[in-house]
């Protein structure tokens, strides 16, 4: 397997147009990596300059120790799945896996070997005869996987390579990738603009936008800890609810307002927002939607009016206002709630995020 590294690149186009600015990211043997952000973020065209088919404006691409901005594709032993199946209509299964072998000149053993010993990883075996025609959408994606598995490459490039499989379809080979990274021990980097894709795959994910890394950290510390408000409101489903407040003092404690609401803030919160200044200055309140649950006789009361309910089963979301901010709010599903109507609700202060209104940064990053 790879490790990667790359240092200040960047790609702009003859039009003059910048897609990936001052990149400088670190990529472990082994690791997992994915890249999620926006359409036209510059995820792919990363992923390209890896493989070799985007030319490096400027800065330095490193795979194991050697730079490669000058080497051919062919030259670099890296496999890339797309987004299409990209397999051979008259092939069979196990033909179109074997097919980059047979290039190379692998003995036919070997190749018998690769094939078995991938379609078994991929749950394919019984499909090694059949023809594309006669295969599902997982399983062809299957075969499209298997492909670049038996080249056995330093590194496995994958560009949205579930995007056409229906919701089921995909959470299953979701699954199935995250066993094949286990089972391969495979250096994996990964594009995506599906969030849930990212969180739930990658080992470490990397958050881009305007062709800017906005933030490079594991799932979890993300979704924590981000670092800013565009990661914030990226990475979540639903997404974070983002409230303007004033930040004032009142009975010798620090509370956010709006709307004719008041929420007190303590320790770390209070302390940062005084001594970055925030007192008498409007920032903004970042909460979860998971964050908020029904209101007890004795907490401090939000007062939701609810837009619109959505029944998911486990869990209900209310869709609505508090005052005049929009905002999205889970509870549990024995909540009685209907459109139209007004329910208190209590925001966990322990879980808020706060933003500067000017940098968007986190006030209260780590």
């Amino acid at each position: 397997m790879a490790s990667l590294s790359f240092v200040n690149v960047c790609k702009t186009y003859k039009n003059g147009q910048t897609v990936v600015k001052d990149f400088n990211l670190d990529i472990k043997d082994r690791e997992f990596l994915i890249l999620v952000g926006p359409s036209g973020c510059g995820k792919s065209t990363t992923l390209r300059m890896i493989a070799g088919l985007e030319d490096i404006s400027s800065g330095e691409l490193w795979i194991d120790g050697q730079l490669m901005n000058m080497t051919s594709p062919q030259s670099r032993d890296l496999s890339m799945v797309f987004q299409s199946y990209a397999l051979y209509p008259h092939l069979s299964v196990y033909q179109n896996m074997a097919f980059g072998l047979k290039v190379h000149k692998i003995q036919k053993e070997e190749i018998d070997r690769r094939v078995g010993c991938a379609a078994e990883i991929l749950h394919i075996s019984h499909l090694l005869d059949r023809k594309p025609y006669a295969l599902s959408g997982g399983q062809k994606q299957r075969v499209a996987i298997g492909s670049v598995i038996v080249r056995q490459p330093k590194a496995y490039l994958m560009d949205e390579p579930l995007s056409n499989l229906d919701a089921k379809l995909r959470t299953q080979m979701r699954v199935e990738l995250a066993k094949i990274h286990r089972e391969l021990g495979a250096t994996i980097i990964y594009v995506t603009h599906d969030q849930v894709e990212a969180m739930t795959l990658g080992t470490r994910i990397v958050v881009m936008d305007s062709g800017v890394i906005q933030q490079a950290a594991a799932p979890n510390d993300l979704y924590q800890n981000p670092v800013n408000k565009f990661v914030a409101g990226f990475i979540g489903s639903p997404p974070m609810n983002f409230i303007p407040v004033w930040v004032e003092r009142k009975e010798e404690r620090i509370c956010l307002e709006f709307s004719k609401n008041r929420l007190f803030v303590n320790g770390v919160c209070a302390n940062r927002l005084v001594e970055g200044g925030y007192v008498g200055r409007r920032v903004y309140l970042g909460i979860r939607p998971e964050d908020f649950r029904e209101a007890g006789p004795q907490e401090q009361k939000l007062l939701i009016n609810v837009d619109m309910k959505e029944v998911l089963g486990a869990e209900i979301f209310l869709h609505g206002r508090i005052g005049r901010a929009e905002v999205c709010v889970r509870l549990k599903p024995n909540v009685k709630a209907e459109s139209g109507e007004s329910i208190p609700v209590y925001a966990d202060m322990d879980r808020i995020k706060l933003f500067d209104m000017d940098t968007e940064q986190n006030i209260l990053y780590v």
